[in-house]
């Protein structure tokens, strides 16, 4: 298969970009990130990862993918499969294809991944685009280099056990009818679509307001968790902002960089402006990783250490509910 990787900074977008490229069409992960709606904050205290409530900085998983390929036209397969056996004869029959196929799978069963970076996340997004006796051709967006992997890792990875699932999931883009897309339409379609999402969530723990809410959770984590606990709720706070999350906030400066490039594309100083906003708060996003892990290495639970940072959440809450109030009165003409 004449399939090119490309290494991205995050793992849908990515796989997005290259199954899109492959298509003919080439976007930058940024643009495929924003026209896609791949902005978000969410806390779920009822949901557990590791133990921990979860978190999450962008849109659920498949979101990015969908969304995009809806506003591109695009037709596309995604599939589960119950059937491990399958799950993988499907993924066979597509690579005998020529087909490039996307794969939502654990990142810890993945061997070619350092082990700090392997734990119980199920939501990493890779392609599949050839294989070679019992190992599989890996384009993982997150490293530049192309990988191996034995079929019997790929199926522990592509059926982990957790939340999500993988449950075996596949996709693929089927045809891409229009590869000269109206981008000025994508990016105020996008644009819309995440003004809505993230400003008018029926409850608090889901959008921006959520920030504000997980501040107030935080700064009681000492109380309600315990010393040891509440250390590593932040610890997975951060984990989840800093690996899952791309680095520092890096969903919030992809945003930015998205709102630069539509800036230019469309010729609109509103977005230039907005782009600003949103790299200094992810520079933000950073500082809180920052003095958030001090806490940690230091080992200190004491309360008003947790509601100095919790202030500091607070604050980042705030500006993103003012930001994205702005940005969904921005008009596209």
């Amino acid at each position: 298969m004449n399939f090119k990787h490309t290494q991205s900074a995050h793992c849908e977008s990515g796989v997005t970009v290259n199954l899109l490229a492959h298509q003919g069409l080439s976007l930058s992960e940024p643009m495929v990130f924003g026209i896609g709606s791949g902005i978000f904050f969410i806390h779920l205290p009822f949901v557990k990862l590791n133990g921990i409530s979860a978190t999450s900085y962008r849109i659920w998983p498949g979101g990015i993918f969908n969304r995009t390929m809806k506003l591109l036209g695009a037709e596309v397969v995604t599939k589960k499969f119950s059937s491990p056996h399958k799950s993988m004869e499907a993924l066979d029959k597509l690579l005998e294809k020529n087909i490039p196929v996307g794969i939502m799978c654990s990142v810890y069963y993945l061997p070619y991944l350092p082990d700090a970076y392997r734990f119980h996340f199920n939501a990493h997004n890779i392609v599949i685009f050839g294989k070679e006796g019992d190992e599989y051709l890996v384009g993982d967006p997150v490293l530049h280099e192309v990988k191996r992997l034995h079929k019997d890792d790929l199926l522990k990875a592509r059926y982990a056990k957790g939340f999500p699932q993988p449950s075996g999931k596949l996709y693929y883009i089927k045809s891409l009818p229009n590869k000269d897309v109206d981008l000025k339409d994508a990016i105020r379609r996008g644009l819309k679509r995440t003004s809505f999402l993230i400003n008018r969530t029926p409850v608090g723990f889901i959008g921006v307001k959520a920030i504000g809410y997980l501040a107030k959770r935080l700064q009681n984590y000492p109380k309600t968790l315990g010393d040891r606990k509440s250390l590593l709720a932040l610890g997975n706070l951060i984990r989840m902002q800093e690996e899952i999350g791309t680095g520092g906030g890096g969903f919030r400066f992809m945003y930015a960089a998205f709102l630069k490039e539509s800036s230019k594309l469309i010729q609109n100083n509103e977005l230039a402006k907005l782009s600003t906003e949103m790299t200094e708060i992810g520079d933000m996003w950073r500082d809180f990783a920052y003095n958030s892990a001090k806490i940690i290495k230091s080992r200190s639970s004491e309360s008003n250490t947790f509601v100095e940072i919790g202030d500091k959440l607070a604050l980042i809450g705030e500006r993103e509910v003012d930001f994205f109030k702005r940005l969904g009165q921005v008009k596209i003409i």
